[in-house]
């Protein structure tokens, strides 16, 4: 097993691959296919050395590994790992393995998205940058000496580049003394913390803490509905969680309201008490306990996480392009009017 376990990081899978994988399994299955069918079926698209890593798959299956240890000796990623481990447990496996790869190829497609978004601002920030220092080091200083002893006031634009130069350098101290510390209190503090106190701090983070809180909410009301809908209670369900020793947030979550349910406290109070989970989460909690349907309320309510976070990324990445692109080029005009104004002057008294 060891010996297999160093092949398999010679190949890492990405998310992507890791991801497509897993959905071509559930939709196989939900054709009817017993998983090693399906996977020696898909086993057929791959390259060689993927086969190898999938008959060692089949291999594994037949001597009783679960298949989400097998995922994780493949190095998959946690999340996806844990939603094999809650399908063995609940029975909607074809279902379960297309719900968690659909998560896991929005999330890459939305990082690749960032990146993109990035790139073509970020080259001109360097190509702005290096016209900067040019026009600051060089023309800039020549002109003001040449102004000065004709007595020409500096124009705005000029102002707007000195004070771009005095004023950035103070702002990355600035931004780097806020890494540094930051640094600081997670080496010292932040990891001392419990698992469950870490992201109760993570999700006050603005922007990001919401996107988490969001996360959070599908992931945990997905897998319960799921657990409930394979006849699991709720307390069995919590036991499950904490028996996932991969996911330590969602182990210890499962443990902690597990307890406070045996105290007697209800299960809407206890989510209620938690910061990273979405407000409405106990409601609906609540109202799917009176009606007697919380399997479908959570699914229908994991589903809107997802739906409300979709959203609110592409918002985010429409509001952050047009700002890099008015900054870029109010900086590259500012350079140019600083040089081209003066010298209109220059030929208004010749």
């Amino acid at each position: 097993m060891n010996g297999w376990c160093m092949t398999m990081k010679k190949h890492k899978w990405s998310v992507t691959e890791q991801a497509s994988f897993l959905k071509r399994i559930g939709q196989l299955l939900a054709r009817g296919y017993p998983i090693a069918e399906a996977i020696a079926s898909i086993a057929l698209h791959f390259p060689d050395n993927r086969k190898q890593e999938l008959q060692e798959c089949l291999l594994s299956l037949q001597k009783g590994i679960p298949f989400h240890r097998i995922l994780q000796n493949l190095g998959f990623h946690p999340d996806l790992i844990g939603y094999v481990y809650f399908a063995e447990q609940h029975g909607s496996f074809a279902e379960a393995l297309q719900e968690g790869s659909n998560l896991a190829l929005l999330k890459d497609k939305d990082i690749k998205k960032l990146v993109k978004l990035l790139q073509y601002p970020m080259l001109l920030i360097m190509i702005t940058a290096f016209l900067f220092v040019f026009v600051q080091k060089t023309l800039l200083p020549r002109f003001t000496e040449l102004f000065s002893t004709l007595n020409l006031e500096a124009n705005f634009f000029t102002k707007v580049v000195y004070a771009f130069q005095q004023y950035f350098p103070i702002i990355l101290n600035i931004m780097l003394a806020l890494l540094l510390t930051g640094a600081i209190y997670y080496y010292f503090h932040f990891r001392k913390l419990s698992v469950l106190k870490q992201r109760g701090l993570i999700v006050r983070l603005p922007i990001i803490g919401k996107i988490l809180k969001l996360l959070f909410s599908h992931y945990f009301s997905i897998q319960l509905s799921f657990l409930l809908s394979g006849g699991i209670s709720v307390s069995q369900s919590l036991t499950l969680f904490e028996q996932n020793k991969k996911q330590p947030f969602y182990s210890e979550l499962g443990k902690q309201i597990k307890d406070k349910l045996i105290r007697g406290e209800s299960l809407e109070a206890i989510l209620a008490s938690y910061p990273f989970f979405e407000k409405e989460f106990p409601t609906i909690i609540k109202h799917g306990q009176e009606n007697g349907k919380l399997e479908q309320e959570l699914l229908f309510f994991s589903k809107h996480c997802i739906t409300v976070m979709e959203e609110m990324i592409e918002r985010l990445l429409k509001i952050m392009q047009p700002i890099l692109y008015l900054f870029i080029g109010f900086l590259v005009v500012s350079m140019y009017l600083a040089i081209l104004l003066p010298m209109f002057h220059l030929l208004d008294g010749i």
